[in-house]
């Protein structure tokens, strides 16, 4: 059961499953991308990931206006292990402003800040440009799907009711979640799948000085210490956590079941949710068996890589046993790796026998960070079970995520136009 991960080192630039694993893509072309802000640190791991993709291909980068109008390799002050990929170095940034270029765009991901990404992202999606954002704005809207791809991909289903709604043929928002409440939840999703619903969760983590964006925690303030106070984080993990491991169901229906009980793996493509629409859904927030979560964050002099202790109490009685826990867990096999999403890995949840794994600088970057290691699953003596958990932050916590995201939704026929032939384009074989 126990998987010796690589040493520290750079993620490549191969999605993680490309290697093995058949797509359910129903079309062999490819689909023209763009990404906003392309400049940042999100947004150069979006095009790291993206430059070597076997279903996209990069079209348009975006960025603020200063700029606007520069040779990418001119305008970016590159964070990245490996070198700016040749096919966008020369290519001209563009204000994040829709135009004719964006318009050809299948898809678009963005990597914006907070403090900006909210009206641009709105104003794509309603150019009818399907937008995964990595940005919080829009995780509380009712009719945005939060989507951690390794946990509850079915909430795309409403996805044609937000197009609905907003009188929208192609256009829509998916935002990912917060990197420390990736983490959490996959591991959680394994094991309300195999155990039924958890009522109890309690959750504190170390996180990497990257989770704060670029340049980060003061040296003065991360050397030799640990911050225990990251704002905001804590309620966003709480609350992020209901909704995503939450069903979708309609709304104020208390007698009709969720239209997805099991978020992680009911496989619901775009011409069910539309067949089968509802005149309104909405997120149940785990109400059906109520959850309660308690988060407690700190930063921690680590680059990448955010590690939780977990403790959980399952509803069901009696609870699973620490054996059948990592059995379960190693069992995971999320819905994008069986339909064939490249950039889903070979293993969701990665389980270690040693009592000292995960350790971020051993773990973070296997399967190029894009699932979660787990370690130390044992007996708790307050609740159930406890555990340690170890994700990317800048990978599956970040930009993989909405990665993972848009191959779902193309497969799951969610996003259609933007696709131009595969010969010559680059990345092609």
């Amino acid at each position: 059961m126990s998987s010796s991960s690589p040493s520290s080192r750079p993620p490549s630039t191969m999605p993680p499953s490309s290697q093995s694993g058949s797509s359910l893509r129903p079309s062999h072309r490819k689909i023209l991308v763009g990404v906003l802000g392309a400049t940042g640190t999100v947004g150069q791991r979006f095009i790291v990931l993206l430059s070597a993709h076997p279903w996209f291909v990069i079209h348009a980068l975006g960025a603020s206006s200063k700029s606007a109008g520069k040779k990418y390799v001119d305008a970016t002050a590159w964070k990245q292990t490996t070198g700016i990929p040749s096919a966008v170095k020369e290519m001209n940034i563009r204000n994040c402003e829709v135009d004719d270029v964006w318009k050809e765009c299948g898809v678009v991901f963005s990597g914006l800040d907070a403090s900006v990404a909210g009206d641009i992202e709105i104003a794509f999606r309603d150019a009818n440009i399907p937008v995964f954002s990595n940005a919080k704005n829009h995780r509380r809207n009712p009719l945005v799907p939060l989507v951690v791809p390794l946990a509850n991909p079915s909430h795309l289903q409403i996805l044609p009711l937000q197009q609905r709604n907003l009188s929208l043929s192609r256009g829509f928002i998916v935002t990912n979640a917060n990197c420390s409440t990736t983490g959490l939840v996959i591991p959680l999703a394994a094991l309300e799948r195999a155990f039924g619903p958890l009522e109890c969760v309690m959750v504190s983590t170390m996180q990497a000085i990257s989770g704060g964006g670029y340049p980060g925690v003061p040296s003065l303030d991360i050397l030799d210490n640990v911050v225990p106070y990251i704002s905001g984080e804590e309620e966003k993990l709480e609350w992020e956590t209901l909704k995503i491991l939450g069903a979708v169901r309609p709304k104020s229906t208390t007698t009709k079941p969720p239209l997805s009980s099991s978020p992680s793996s009911d496989t619901i493509t775009a011409s069910d949710a539309s067949s089968n629409l509802p005149d309104t859904l909405e997120f149940d927030m785990h109400s059906t068996h109520p959850l309660r979560v308690s988060a407690s964050c700190s930063r921690v002099p680590v680059i990448d890589g955010h590690t939780e202790t977990v403790s959980v109490r399952f509803a069901r009685r009696p609870a699973p046993s620490p054996q059948q826990v990592r059995e379960a867990l190693v069992a995971f096999t999320p819905e994008a790796r069986t339909l064939g999403c490249p950039s889903a890995p070979r293993k969701a949840i990665v389980v270690h026998e040693e009592m000292d794994r995960p350790q971020p600088r051993l773990d973070r970057y296997h399967q190029d960070g894009a699932g979660v290691s787990v370690g130390r699953v044992r007996q708790c003596q307050v609740l159930d079970i406890k555990f340690v958990v170890l994700a990317n932050n800048v990978s599956i916590g970040a930009a993989t995520s909405s990665i993972i995201n848009a191959e779902l939704a193309v497969v799951k026929g969610y996003v259609g136009g933007g696709e131009v032939s595969g010969e010559g384009l680059p990345g092609d074989d």
